[in-house]
């Protein structure tokens, strides 16, 4: 029997289907394994879920591309094996052999066209450049109360000036506190800068229950400081500024700022419920 000598055989073909998993696998453990990124996006303990998902995309990915091309390999084992059974049968539709000839030889129908590759580019720009945690343009669009639902007196709180609170313990007491246990107290909040539309500057958190899709807005408006520019980390030392009734619309979250200072954005930049 004669043989002839195949095309070279590539260890692997590449598609865009199998590198797209791959870079979007490749994104989540650069995130969640290799950094503390994923911290923009969800809460510390979603992390061995992002993880095994990561590797089980890379995974599908390498397995594509193995399955594809041993695929493609078998079908021109096929295709040749076909062409050796025609040519023994001399005579018999030789112009219909003939044009399969042609057109298996002509081109690879199992090629995916090149804009596939565009496909890609969304998934190589998430592995390069990480999207920031949401910030100052999310907390003016997503100012939500998320106190108690009614007023009432609040606990005591410790000793100590000035006292290290989060925002939404600070707004809880100011908004629904009948007891006034902010009053006379020396506090320090920390947070990202946002302006608004009257000219007031407020520090702000942002709360997530379970990834940022469902984050909610902390402001506490600052008074008695310049306002840094919007989005930068700042830590006010302060005193509470009574506006209202507990448990009224006039009873809002206002500090009389006595030090402003910058600071680094924190790992984990989201309050916790």
């Amino acid at each position: 029997m004669n043989s002839r000598p195949g095309p070279p055989v590539r260890l692997l073909r590449l598609r865009p289907q199998g590198v797209l998993l791959i870079l979007c696998g490749a994104a989540l453990l650069r995130i969640a394994l290799f950094s503390e990124l994923y911290l923009r996006y969800v809460k510390e303990g979603l992390r061995p879920y992002l993880v095994v998902s990561g590797t089980a995309l890379i995974a599908l990915g390498l397995l594509g591309l193995l399955t594809r091309r041993t695929h493609d390999h078998d079908e021109k084992d096929d295709h040749h094996d076909e062409e050796e059974d025609q040519a023994k049968n001399e005579g018999e539709g030789e112009g219909e052999n003939e044009g399969e000839g042609e057109e298996s030889g002509g081109h690879d129908h199992a090629r995916n066209p090149r804009i596939a590759w565009l496909l890609t580019a969304p998934a190589l720009a998430l592995l390069l450049f990480p999207p920031p945690a949401l910030g100052s343009y999310s907390a003016e669009r997503e100012e939500a109360r998320v106190a108690a639902q009614g007023a009432g007196t609040f606990p005591k709180l410790p000793a100590g000036d000035p006292l290290d609170l989060t925002l939404g313990a600070f707004a809880s007491r100011a908004e629904w506190d009948t007891g006034a246990s902010l009053t006379g107290r020396t506090v320090r909040l920390t947070g990202f800068v946002t302006h608004d539309d009257d000219g007031t500057w407020s520090v702000a958190r942002l709360l997530v229950t379970c990834c940022a899709a469902d984050a909610q807005a902390l402001k506490v408006e600052i008074r008695g400081a310049d306002a840094p520019v919007a989005d930068s980390w700042t830590t006010v030392t302060g005193t509470w500024h009574p506006t209202g009734k507990p448990g009224t619309d006039s009873a809002r979250p206002v500090l009389d700022a006595v030090a402003v200072k910058r600071t680094t954005a924190p790992s984990d930049p989201y309050e916790k419920r």
